[in-house]
């Protein structure tokens, strides 16, 4: 029997309602439009395609876009100092810094220079490190959409032994700490892993985000466990692809997530929900949720 898919359309627009919802619930009080700035350096042909996604979906949530599209030759110094307007704008609530940078650019101290309140990709040393010790924080976009694809199984993480293939700072790290915050035993294997189809084969719940093609099969996989995978690769016929073998993984999994169509399409409605919560709290208004996932 195949698996059942988790369809990151369905749950992508379920969490964006939620974020036009909290959005109406803001301007009610007589807060502030959420607004999200974004910062684009070159002409990365994926970033402008991210980069129209995003400012689609904040249409669509009720947030105010503000893309500043800056030129390749734009030195470090002047990506700060445009930064750090943005930071200081009271009327800017979530700030996003699209990567990759150019090579003469150093990501790591754009990154650092987000004010953490305003760091809705949850990239900044403060949110990862709060995150870590269960603090107040924003949580990476992807690896909250991935927690939230999990529970829409229905399966309790408590007890139960889950894989994150994958030790990315972006993703596979804070998806294993996620775990974690659920009670689930995590691994987290890697290119430097013995035995990998083994320790895969005992996973209740398997998160690939290792940037393989396919690099997940079938007989690496438990019969029954939710596989979340968050891969993206495009092959030489221009088609997506994720590091599972979808074709083999679906044989045997419970619950499975497509390539498109499955975490991708969360990311973004992550990054809607932060951007909402971002500008609640600078406004002292309680959501009375997280959405860590």
């Amino acid at each position: 029997m195949s698996a059942a898919i988790i369809d990151g359309k369905i749950l992508a627009a379920q969490v964006k309602q939620e974020a036009a919802a909290a959005v109406r619930a803001l301007q009610q009080r007589g807060k502030a439009t959420p607004c999200l700035a974004v910062l684009l350096v070159g002409e990365d042909p994926a970033s402008q395609v991210y980069v129209r996604g995003k400012e689609s979906d904040c249409a669509a949530c009720g947030i105010e876009s503000r893309v500043c599209r800056l030129p390749e030759t734009t030195t470090q110094a002047e990506l700060l100092d445009r930064l750090a307007a943005l930071a200081a704008d009271p009327a800017v609530h979530g700030i996003l810094v699209q990567l990759p940078l150019p090579r003469h650019i150093d990501p790591a101290a754009v990154i650092a220079a987000i004010p953490p309140e305003k760091d809705v990709d949850g990239f900044t040393p403060v949110n990862a490190g709060n995150l870590l010790t269960g603090g107040s924080c924003f949580v990476p976009c992807t690896p909250a959409g991935c927690l939230r694809m999990i529970r829409s199984t229905g399966l309790d993480l408590a007890g139960k032994q889950a894989v994150v293939v994958g030790r990315s700072n972006i993703v596979g790290k804070p998806a294993a700490l996620l775990l974690l915050q659920q009670n689930a035993t995590v691994t987290v294997c890697h290119s430097r892993t013995q035995g990998l189809a083994e320790i895969c084969r005992r996973a209740d719940v398997l998160v690939a985000a290792v940037g393989k093609a396919g690099f997940i099969t079938g007989d690496m996989i438990k019969p029954g466990a939710v596989v979340i995978d968050v891969g993206i690769n495009r092959g030489a016929d221009g088609k997506l692809r994720g590091d599972v073998d979808f074709a083999s993984a679906k044989e045997v999994a419970g619950f499975i997530t497509p390539v498109p169509g499955g975490v991708g399409l969360m990311t973004r409605a992550m990054l809607m929900w932060n951007t909402v919560l971002a500008a609640a709290r600078q406004s002292g208004v309680d959501l009375g949720v997280s959405h860590k996932g």
